[in-house]
Formats: C-alpha cells, sequence, structure tokens
C-alpha cells in the first residue's frame, strides 16, 4: 500500500488500528494486565490498563475487535481487580480502593516496591467507568454486560478518597506501605483534574469541595509565544483529562475569572508547544513548525555531551517541558497526536511529518515508537537520530482515544452519560454548556 496515497481518515484509522495492537498483543489475556513497555521482564501500569479499558469500546465501533472478544477482555480485568488483595500488606495489590503504579504482570502484585498512586487509579477508573456506560445491555442475555457494570460501579465506590488527603486538603501522590504518604501532593493545574472530579463525585466516600479549592488556589496563569494560559510543562498534562471530559463550554472558578475553558487553555498551550519548537531557544536539531511535542518521556540519557562544541545534557525517563524545561532536544511524536482534538489545522501536519518524513513508524508493530531526538549523536541509520526502542501503554491509549475524540467524540459522549462525571463536574463549581440540564445531556 502507498501510505503517501491515503486520505486523512485512513491515516487517523491505522494509527488507532495500530496503537489498539498493543493493547491486543502485550496483555496477559488471563488477567487483563497490560505492560508498562516493550522491556522484557517489564510489569503492569495500571494507567494502561485503564487507558485500555476505555479502548476497547473504540475498537470495536471501529472493527478491530469483535464486542463479544472486547467484552470478554474487560470483564477479566475488571473481575481481576476486584478480586485482588487489599490490604496494607507490601505484596499486595492495592489498599483503600487504590492500586499500585506497577503490578506484577503474572500475579497481579505490588511491584518494584512503587507507590500507591492516586493518579494512576484515577486513569483505571476512568476506564473501567467508560466501559460499563458503553456495554449497557439490560437484557437477560446481557449478564456479562450488567457484571461489567456492577463491577466497575464496586471498584469506584471502593476507593477511599479522603484518606489520601492524609489530614490536608489536596490529596496526595500516593502511599507506600513502608514509609506512608509521598510528601508532595496534587496542587495546581495538571493532570490531577480528573481525580478531583472523581473524587469529589463519588457517592461513597467523595472528597470535600475544599480539596478542589486547595489544588486550583495553586494554578499559574502566564503569558508564552503571544498565548494567556494556565501552566503546566509537560504536554501530557493538558490531554489525559480532556480524555474523559468534553470541556468545551464547561467552566469552574478559575475558567470563569480568565473567560475561557480547560478546552480552550489546553488549544493555546498546544499552539505554544509548536511556537516554542519554531523559536527553539535552545538550538536543537529538527524542532521546527512540524517537528515539536515535548512531554514526559523516556530519552536517549543520561549523559553530558559535547555536540557541534555545545555541551549538553540529555536525560532518560524525565517530566520534559515547555517553556520552561526540561528539554533535551527530545519529541514525542504520540503527545501530537494527542493534541488533535485541540488544533487539528496544526497537528494533522505534525503528523504527517512525523509519518512520512521521519519514518517513525517504519518496522514498528505498534506505531510510532515513543521518543526521537535528532540532537543525539548515534551511529544509527536514521537521519532524524536517536529513537526509543520502547512502545509504552500510556503513549499508545492517548492516541486511540483523543483520534476517536476528534472524529466522532465517543469518550465524551460515553462519559456525559456518567453520574459521578456529572456530579464531580458540578461540586467543583463547573456550568454552563452540556451541563446546563438537569441530566447533563446539553442545552
Amino acid at each position: 500500500m502507498n501510505r503517501k496515497a491515503l486520505t486523512i481518515p485512513a491515516e487517523l484509522d491505522m494509527l488507532q488500528r495500530e496503537s489498539f495492537s498493543y493493547f491486543m498483543h502485550e496483555t496477559n489475556r488471563c488477567n487483563g494486565l497490560v505492560i508498562d513497555k516493550t522491556a522484557p521482564g517489564w510489569p503492569a501500569s495500571i494507567a494502561a490498563v485503564g487507558l485500555a479499558l476505555a479502548a476497547y469500546p473504540v475498537a470495536v465501533e471501529r472493527g478491530f475487535i469483535s464486542h463479544a472478544a472486547a467484552l470478554k477482555r474487560v470483564l477479566r480485568t475488571l473481575q481481576f481487580f476486584w478480586n485482588s488483595a487489599q490490604g496494607p500488606q507490601p505484596d499486595a495489590s492495592g489498599y483503600k480502593g487504590f492500586y499500585y503504579h506497577f503490578l506484577n504482570m503474572q500475579t497481579g502484585r505490588r511491584a518494584w516496591q512503587c507507590e500507591l498512586s492516586t493518579i494512576d487509579t484515577t486513569f483505571l477508573l476512568a476506564g473501567a467507568l467508560t466501559a460499563a456506560s458503553y456495554f449497557d445491555a439490560a437484557s437477560a442475555a446481557s449478564a456479562d454486560e450488567a457484571e461489567v457494570r456492577r463491577l466497575a460501579e464496586a471498584l469506584y465506590l471502593r476507593v477511599d478518597w479522603p484518606w489520601a488527603q492524609n489530614g490536608g486538603e489536596a490529596v496526595s501522590m500516593g502511599w507506600k506501605p513502608e514509609s506512608g504518604f509521598l510528601p508532595n501532593r496534587w496542587d495546581g493545574y495538571d493532570e490531577a483534574l480528573l481525580l478531583y472530579l472523581l473524587g469529589l463525585g463519588s457517592p461513597s466516600h467523595p472528597l470535600p469541595a475544599d480539596s478542589y479549592c486547595d489544588w486550583t488556589a495553586a494554578y499559574q496563569w502566564q503569558h508564552s509565544y503571544g498565548y494567556d494560559y494556565f501552566y503546566s510543562g509537560s504536554m501530557f498534562t493538558h490531554q489525559l483529562s480532556h480524555i474523559w471530559v468534553d470541556f468545551r463550554g464547561i467552566q469552574d472558578s478559575p475558567m470563569r475569572s480568565k473567560g475561557i475553558d480547560y478546552f480552550e487553555n489546553s488549544r493555546r498551550a498546544t499552539l505554544v508547544q509548536q511556537q516554542y519548537a519554531i523559536a527553539n531557544p535552545g538550538g536543537f536539531a529538527g524542532y521546527g513548525e512540524y517537528c515539536w511535542g515535548i512531554t514526559a518521556s523516556d530519552g536517549p540519557g543520561p549523559a553530558v555531551l559535547e555536540v557541534n562544541g555545545v555541551k549538553r545534557e540529555f536525560y532518560d525517563y524525565v517530566a520534559r517541558g515547555v517553556p520552561h524545561g526540561p528539554d533535551d532536544g527530545t519529541i514525542a511524536p504520540w503527545v501530537v497526536v494527542a493534541s488533535l482534538p485541540f488544533a487539528p489545522e496544526i497537528v494533522l501536519p505534525t503528523i504527517a511529518y512525523f509519518v512520512h518524513q521521519v519514518a517513525l513508524k517504519t518496522g514498528n508493530p505498534y506505531g510510532f515508537k515513543a521518543t526521537f531526538n535528532p540532537s543525539y549523536p548515534c551511529n544509527c541509520a536514521n537521519p532524524y537520530g536517536w529513537v526509543s526502542p520502547w512502545h509504552f501503554g500510556i503513549d499508545q491509549g492517548p492516541i486511540i482515544l483523543m483520534i476517536e475524540n476528534y472524529r466522532s467524540e465517543m469518550l465524551w459522549d460515553l462519559m456525559r452519560n456518567c453520574p459521578y462525571i456529572v456530579t464531580g463536574l458540578r461540586r467543583a463549581g463547573f456550568s454552563g454548556g452540556w451541563l446546563g440540564t438537569e441530566n447533563g445531556k446539553g442545552v
């Protein structure tokens, strides 16, 4: 097939299909756990599991998997999490309804002495609630769909959100049985917007409204490259909550004060990314109008090397960001694709550049590799420099889901029917737009 002859819909369909292949082939079909990255012996990521759960409905509608096969996978995943070990023991799967960031792919127990993650549990729950909204058949013959809905709700209701506040207002980032709560909390604009919405919406263990106020009190409004917006450096932080919630036209207090909404805020952050790459203050190779996308990602480091007479520090996995850094010349194509709903006029040409010019998908089973860095000196055949050897589940999911929101608004439509999302939005002070009617379906 001549890829250059493909239409935009066909290109997007192929990106979704290739990315969904990650979940088809990198999932333990006995428990639904999804490997974090394609490295030998790597554990599962619960955030990747949540993204997979949300991706199955898209894959059914796009014809990538049958309804029956997707339902079987979703049900098995939810059954595993509901029945997995919950307790303060260091080798459990979770505690207080939260789950550890990484789990052993086979046993489902905690891996690497990692933290009980409040944000990754959020994405796991969001995926479960997406599946519950999609598999909604009510007939007696659909017992498995009813069980998906029951388990998704039970998992959500089990989470003790106030416990994660650890006596404060903003939610802690995590907890370890060896040392207790992590010192950092979710305060200031980032990907935790969805965390607070799910926490506020819980009918069993809800967060108090003051927790949301404490979070938003740390927002930073700034001007960068011609745009005013609430700042968060890594691009993924402007995207992940938007996978599930349509923020167009709905506003909370911070957004009302600025006369915009979170969707517009993410659009501006996307445009800043491109303008930063065009300006290229660090003088990195490759940056430009069609080569941008800086986010938390892996990279070629750690290393300090002299490149064309300039000493440069290269990082491995770090929260790269714009415009304040860190930045070492590493580009993440997936994060550009996940910005598609916000600014298609700059994202679509950039996708075409990555596909046809840089050839980042050639020979890769799951579409784009995670990152590449043209500034890093390496003895490789690719003229665009170092390319990550890995694929990551948390990169593949947003590609599938944000393309779908751009194409059909499917995830947004499903989650407008989720009463917990609607309740969370209203308790956070959101109003307007599709929240204008009692059932949350729009005015």
